[in-house]
């Protein structure tokens, strides 16, 4: 077997292998006698079909499957033998027609970067931390309380945190919604369900009252005719509902799985499923700082564009509905992007590969102990993930990162940035 490797690029090599057409000629041959003895004709006998005819018959498929046999073992020793690390699959291109007595093949692909010597000690890291409170469980359970709440309907005049349920038509210039009659519509006051105006203009309302209302509709409004105009608003309110809260009592804590109702054991609950959730979104945000850190440190690394390409790709793709595929003017938004994350992971990479930093199955345990606990049968949860490779894989890949991130912390310029539960959970509103 004569191999040559070419450096058509930064990253790119093509791999030139050429190898004796006895070598294929002899698996044909080989292959033929097997099904020889194997493959059921009509007119013969088991084990009794001539040569002849078993390569009249299959004589091209049989060449066909050896050759791509042939290039795969053949690809796996030269790519062993030149030391090369292919990203991916490479590209074939061979006529499969002798020449010379030889058989001759090129594989084109992008091989892993040289990485440079990564100074951790450089970077200057912000990691956040911070802890559940009292506050914090009391601001849940208030939630908690908010979403079982029911409504009355009342007699009264609309007021904030009130649900108004009410008729409407809108005429903005020529344009009316609905065309004909009325749309009806439904609003919980101040709770951001529709949006400011609409809510000003149905609080102090009654049921049965019908009213006449100048509004403008918001910039992102649905409807693109009436988007970020002024209409005039016909209103007809048809019932006026209050909230009703349930108390936090035994019978409120049986209503989240605490069988005996028991109120101490019900916030030691909700207290574990806010600090996993902490403890996530406090891992994320380190992960998040590390990868931009180690990026913005090694910009002019070079990386296979492959890998850029599907990263670009795999962001795009998430900001279509699902089914439908990203335009490439997305793909191209999301490429420097991308770049960075590649950038980021390969890094990451590279340090738990020199540090040896060996994944922690204790951790992996974890993980899949508390993704698990979010789903109503636990125990189904992990046994799919331990029955699929590429599940685990995902998660054991989520760990190590998240073991690099922290050695990164450890070891670079780090300074605790001590933050709420909800400066973590919402840092919008931080």
């Amino acid at each position: 077997m004569q191999v040559s490797v070419e450096n058509i690029g930064t990253l790119e090599r093509k791999l030139t292998v050429k190898f004796p057409v006895e070598r294929f000629e002899t698996q044909v041959s080989a292959r033929i006698a097997e099904m020889g003895r194997t493959v059921r004709l009509k007119g013969f006998r088991p084990g009794k079909v001539p040569t002849t005819v078993i390569k009249q018959r299959f004589g091209e498929q049989v060449r066909g499957e050896v050759l791509s046999d042939l290039i795969g073992s053949t690809l796996r020793e030269a790519v062993a033998q030149e030391k090369l690390q292919p990203i991916a699959n490479p590209a074939i291109n061979t006529t499969g027609k002798p020449e010379n007595g030889e058989i001759a093949y090129t594989a084109t692909f992008e091989v892993m970067p040289e990485f440079p010597a990564v100074d951790v000690a450089a970077l200057e890291i912000n990691r956040p931390m911070a802890a559940v409170t009292d506050a914090d469980i009391d601001k849940m359970l208030e939630t908690l309380r908010q979403q079982r709440r029911s409504f009355d309907e009342v007699e009264r005049a609309s007021a904030e945190a009130d649900f108004v349920m009410f008729e409407y038509a809108a005429e903005a210039g020529d344009y009316r919604f609905p065309a004909e009659g009325l749309e009806r519509a439904g609003s919980v006051l101040g709770s951001g369900t529709l949006f400011k105006a609409l809510d000003e203009a149905l609080a102090g309302r009654k049921a049965g009252e019908s009213f006449d209302a100048e509004i403008t509709f918001p910039e992102d409004f649905r409807n693109e005719q009436l988007a970020g105009k002024a209409a005039k608003v016909s209103f007809k309110v048809i019932k006026v509902q209050e909230p009703k809260l349930p108390e936090i009592d035994g019978e409120f804590a049986k209503l989240f799985g605490i069988e005996d109702g028991n109120l101490d054991t019900f916030r030691k609950e909700v207290r574990a499923n806010l600090e996993r959730e902490l403890k996530a979104a406090l891992m994320a945000r380190l992960k998040s700082e590390v990868a931009e850190k180690l990026a913005d440190a090694h910009t002019e690394l070079d990386v296979p564009k492959l890998m850029v390409q599907s990263e670009a790709r795999n962001m795009a793709t998430g900001s279509v509905p699902q089914g439908q595929p990203p335009p490439p003017q997305l793909i191209d938004a999301a490429t420097p992007i991308a770049r960075k994350r590649v950038i980021a992971g390969l890094l990451m990479g590279e340090i738990a590969r020199r540090q040896e930093i060996k994944i922690d199955r204790k951790r992996i345990a974890e993980q899949l102990a508390a993704i698990a606990s979010t789903y109503e049968e636990p125990e189904k949860v992990i046994e799919l993930y331990n029955g699929d490779p590429q599940l685990m894989s995902g998660l054991q890949n989520r760990v190590m990162e998240d073991q690099v991130a922290e050695w990164v912390a450890e070891h670079a310029k780090t300074t605790q940035q001590d933050l709420s539960f909800d400066d973590v959970m919402r840092p919008a509103n931080a």
